[in-house]
């Protein structure tokens, strides 16, 4: 589930692109000017931007400048939002780093294929396999063996060794391994994570002990 990060200021328009894109299946958070946008950003990064022009404390394209600046958003993808119309200003917003942009008026369609296009584009290549001395975790089969032998995870299981794989040698926060494997809405028990370490350490027989505890902070596969 990809999380959206909307920078609008227009309180209606901003509540229609929240709402069609929640509808679409995205998580979604809304900010009325930069300020606030910039404080959320610095805790979590989304995995897409929606970035109006004109904002109350600072334009769009200052925003969009900043975020490409900065290593850890230099490849964010983003989609500016404009009601400007002239082609000076669409290539501006380009050459400031925008991947794409869309026109006001505009379409709830047409804003839901801008973001899923450009979010397609901007995946990753799925790793294929990952291996771990005599584990190997197949994407292509959503496959778990060892040795050889073949072995049954539930889905969450396979997500979360999947995970842990990929972050091989560093330590993950159970805040960020909840909302990678069950999403930011998350509302059970936390105690679901430690149940799931629990039965996926049982499932990997003696690799299970390479999944270590570390406390007061979270898991991390050696």
């Amino acid at each position: 589930m990809a999380l959206v990060y909307i920078i609008e200021d227009d309180e209606n328009i901003r509540e229609i692109e929240e709402y069609a894109l929640q509808t679409a299946g995205y998580t979604v958070m809304g900010f009325a000017c930069a300020k606030d946008f910039y404080r959320k950003l610095a805790e979590r990064q989304p995995d897409i931007c929606l970035v109006d022009i004109m904002l109350p404390d600072k334009s769009g394209n200052e925003i969009v400048k900043e975020m490409r600046r900065n290593p850890d958003t230099k490849k964010m993808p983003i989609i500016m939002v404009t009601a400007k119309t002239t082609e000076l200003d669409l290539v501006r917003g380009i050459e400031d780093g925008a991947d794409d942009y869309i026109k006001k008026p505009f379409s709830v369609m047409e804003l839901i294929s801008r973001v899923k296009a450009l979010l397609r584009r901007s995946a990753p290549e799925e790793v294929k396999e990952l291996v771990l001395d005599d584990l190997h975790l197949n994407n292509e089969k959503h496959a778990v063996s060892i040795n050889g032998e073949n072995v049954e995870l539930t889905f969450k299981e396979y997500e979360l060794l999947s995970l842990l794989l990929l972050n091989k040698g560093i330590v993950l926060s159970r805040d960020t391994i909840m909302e990678r494997i069950w999403g930011i809405d998350y509302e059970g028990e936390s105690r679901t994570l430690d149940m799931h370490i629990k039965t996926l350490r049982k499932k990997l027989q003696s690799y299970g002990n390479r999944i270590r505890t570390v406390r007061n902070v979270g898991y991390i596969m050696e």
